[in-house]
Order: C-alpha cells, then sequence, then structure tokens
C-alpha cells in the first residue's frame, strides 16, 4: 500500500466482530490498524505500533502517523498506525488502554505473515499517543490461555517503547490537562484513583521495556518533566533506557520537519535501535 493512498478499506477493525464498549459504527467507534509492512528486500525483522497525539481528542494522523510510517519503512521497519477510540467521542478509560493493547496482540499474531519477529514489535506514541504507548509499556500483561479468541492469548508487552514529547504523569503540576480530562472524562476528572492509575512513571518495573525518549526543554504545551520522570523511573528499576531533551522547540514537532536541529532526533532513535539489536540496518 503507498503512503499517499490509504482507503477506509485498508484500516482493520482490532475486533472485527465490534470493539469492546462501542457505541456504534462509525470509524471514531471502530479502534483500527493499517499496515504498512517493510519492502522484503530491506525488512529487518522489526515492527512498531505508531499511536499519534491530539490529546486523547484528536489524531495527528499525517506528521504523527503517515511521516513516521514512511520514515521506518525507509529503514526496514514495518509499521502499523493505531486508530485509537478517543475521548472527544466519548470513550475514556480503560477504553483507549484496552485498544493499544489488543493493537500489540493483533501485530504480533500477523508479525510473522509480513516479516516480522514477535519478539521485536515495538510501540511508539507521540504527546497523547506518547501516554497511550507508555502505558502499554507499563500495564501490560502476558495474555489469557483460557481464551476463545486466539489474539487474546498472545502477550501485550511491547518489546521496546518510543515515546516522543509524552505526556506521562497525570499529576495536576505536569499533566497535560486536556489530554487528562479526555482520558479520564468530566465526571473523573478530579479522580485520585485514575491519577495514580494513570500516572505512568509510578508503574515502571523491571519488567518494562527498553525504551527511548525525546523531548524538548521549550514544550509548553506538555512539560518536560514528564520525560525526566518516565526516564528516571526507568532508570531506577534498571531499565535500558536513553532520554534526548532538546533546549530549543515547541510541541508536536514530528521527525523535526525542516528544523535543522530537531530533526536529528531520529538519527538517534535509529542508532538506538540498532544498539539494543531491534534494527539490524
Amino acid at each position: 500500500m503507498s503512503l499517499n493512498v490509504v482507503s477506509a478499506t485498508d484500516w482493520k477493525p482490532l475486533w472485527p466482530g465490534g470493539a469492546p464498549g462501542t457505541m456504534g459504527t462509525a470509524d471514531q467507534d471502530v479502534p483500527a490498524l493499517l499496515a504498512f509492512p517493510a519492502a522484503k528486500e530491506i525488512a529487518n525483522g522489526c515492527g512498531v505500533v505508531v499511536c499519534p497525539g491530539g490529546g486523547y481528542g484528536g489524531l495527528a494522523m499525517d506528521h504523527e502517523g503517515l511521516q513516521v510510517a514512511d520514515w521506518l519503512n525507509k529503514r526496514g521497519i514495518s509499521a502499523w498506525i493505531l486508530r485509537y477510540r478517543l475521548g472527544s467521542k466519548g470513550y475514556h478509560h480503560p477504553i483507549q488502554q484496552g485498544d493499544v493493547l489488543r493493537a500489540i496482540r493483533t501485530a504480533r499474531h500477523h508479525a510473522a505473515a509480513i516479516g516480522v519477529a514477535p519478539a521485536h514489535i515495538g510501540v511508539m506514541g507521540f504527546s497523547a499517543g506518547g501516554h497511550l504507548a507508555s502505558t502499554a509499556a507499563t500495564h501490560f500483561d502476558s495474555g489469557n490461555p483460557d481464551a476463545t479468541d486466539p489474539i487474546d492469548k498472545i502477550s501485550s508487552r511491547p518489546d521496546f517503547a518510543v515515546l516522543c514529547y509524552p505526556v506521562i504523569t497525570m499529576d495536576e503540576q505536569f499533566t497535560h490537562k486536556g489530554s487528562r480530562r479526555n482520558l479520564f472524562g468530566n465526571d473523573r476528572y478530579h479522580s485520585p484513583e485514575l491519577v495514580e492509575l494513570l500516572s505512568n512513571e509510578k508503574h515502571v518495573t523491571s519488567k518494562t521495556p527498553p525504551t527511548f525518549i525525546f523531548h524538548t526543554t521549550e514544550d509548553q504545551a506538555v512539560p518536560v518533566e514528564n520525560a525526566i520522570e518516565f526516564y528516571s523511573a526507568l532508570r531506577k528499576h534498571g531499565v535500558g533506557c536513553e532520554l534526548h531533551i532538546y533546549q530549543k522547540g515547541g510541541h508536536g514537532v514530528g521527525l523535526g520537519g525542516n528544523n535543522p536541529v530537531l530533526s536529528t532526533w531520529p538519527a538517534r532513535l535509529e542508532d538506538w535501535l540498532r544498539v539494543n539489536h531491534f534494527s539490524t540496518n
């Protein structure tokens, strides 16, 4: 499939029979994956589920989705873009968590068919998509061996995580309040239980997968403390991790665009994937 020609039928529902908790059959009610397998001649066995940002209210599908899939494909890495359900459409936690974990199971289920190693499947997210990716990295499970659906038997643990200017904490001081409101819903916005549960820096363990983090000091939408706190938690638990903080640059920069400095961060990610043996190119 061409990155420039995407039709509605290219999206594959995560639950063909209907998603748990769905409120309709429109695209906004149907969590789905858009697959971009790497070309066979350069494929290196690595795959990534990509979570675009948008404050849990929208999806930045171009610069945090399609452009990212293109970048990954050019490096021999297969990609699946995740269309997850949104707070702006009436969906709140735990719907999004269920969507991303099902996406990782689904990618792993189909991995071998497109030349991806089931143990080399990561999750990558931007902004609120970074929160969703960090949720997958901290709230995964090993699968349900008694499930009737074969996909539900598969582990939802990502093998690595890539977090780009991520929302991490739900603590009032440093969270992105719009993301928190969309994720929690207005009636649960002040829920201390949800703040604790979804402040993902508090749920890092030694089993959290290796993680690469990119952020900027000048980010006025999502404070850089989100990245720092998650990195510190990873270090505390002995998880392999790398953090790049650029002094200049705002929020939502994607791959860096035409900025000669910010556009260097993807190369650091490429190095990290190679050092950790997820990418062999």
